[in-house]
């Protein structure tokens, strides 16, 4: 992979994509709607060209993909146009690829699997969604596997990390960084799972690198789980022993939805994942790769307040 281009450069795992690319001496193309927030993010970043585009508009991501080997998916819409985008961007985004030869690698979430019933999700098994969200997951999934192109697709969990400001975790580490008391949506005591963004740019850009890795949907786990309370106990080591956690469970989280606005509303239906256990399988990726150590909550915990920070 020489030339790469990410679209949802500005976004926590777009930024992520862009700067494992760099790493590695791939040359991107930086796509997002602001281009203010690019040059932000990436001001000096002498193999990162910048490109304001709108992923609505098939002509533009066609003329931003000439001469790239890979298109990196990683656009996160807002959930209340999901109905009408989600679909239509994901056809713009093929064509690109189709018109310049390019493969695919799109970033995607659980919503496709629908409940795991006490199970790890493992990439055979049925997708069964309930939810509005997880049935049009599922049909974009489907359309990227049934194009012309080679293309893969990485399930993750919640995300976490610098840049990352529209993820549940960002939603609570920036409530503590500003007063003594902040909100963790989800029980104490349920296992849950979050990826630290660098950790997942890592594993994605090393399967797009492998051309034995395309035809295929790969589940890309956190490095371990984490309940509410050991996230509790991690802050206050990092913020101080004053710092506290409220938990938001989902009947909380549905009254807040009716009064906080359409995009609050929107997310109801997603609770499920907070509110019990519904963890990847490794399996299927450690096999293909490796064992590989990942970074740790405490970790990256500390980097993502500390860019937080800024």
């Amino acid at each position: 992979m020489k030339k790469a281009m990410v679209i949802g450069a500005s976004g926590g795992m777009g930024y992520a994509l862009v700067m494992e690319l760099v790493s590695r001496g791939v040359d991107v193309v930086a796509l997002a709607r602001g281009r203010e927030k690019l040059e932000e993010l990436f001001a000096g970043e002498e193999k990162v060209t910048l490109v304001a585009g709108d992923a609505e508009s098939k002509e533009e991501l066609i003329f931003a993909a000439k001469g790239v080997d890979v298109i990196f998916h990683a656009m996160n819409l807002p959930y209340e146009e999901w109905k009408d985008k989600l679909l239509p961007i994901t056809q713009n985004i093929i064509h690109a690829a189709e018109e310049n030869g390019a493969k695919l690698a799109m970033v995607d979430n659980i919503y496709a699997y629908g409940k795991s019933v006490g199970n790890r999700l493992t990439e055979n098994m049925e997708k069964k969604p309930h939810t509005k969200k997880g049935k049009l997951r599922k049909v974009m999934g489907e359309t990227i596997h049934q194009s012309s192109i080679p293309t893969l697709i990485c399930h993750f969990p919640d995300f976490y990390g610098p840049n990352a400001t529209n993820t549940y975790m960002h939603f609570t580490l920036d409530q503590l960084l500003k007063k003594r008391k902040g909100g963790f949506v989800g029980p104490s005591d349920i296992e849950r799972e979050f990826i630290y963004t660098k950790d997942g740019a890592w594993v994605m850009v090393e399967l797009a690198s492998r051309d034995v890795a395309y035809g295929q949907s790969w589940n890309i786990p956190a490095v371990s789980t984490i309940t509410g309370r050991e996230f509790e106990k991690m802050v206050k080591e990092q913020l101080g022993n004053d710092k506290q956690l409220s938990y938001i469970t989902k009947p909380m989280f549905a009254l807040y939805a009716l009064v906080a606005g359409k995009g609050m509303r929107e997310a109801v239906e997603m609770q499920y994942i907070n509110a019990e256990p519904t963890i990847l399988s490794g399996g299927k990726l450690e096999k293909f790769l490796g064992k590989m150590e990942g970074t740790s909550y405490e970790k990256g915990i500390k980097e993502t307040l500390t860019y937080m920070s800024k």
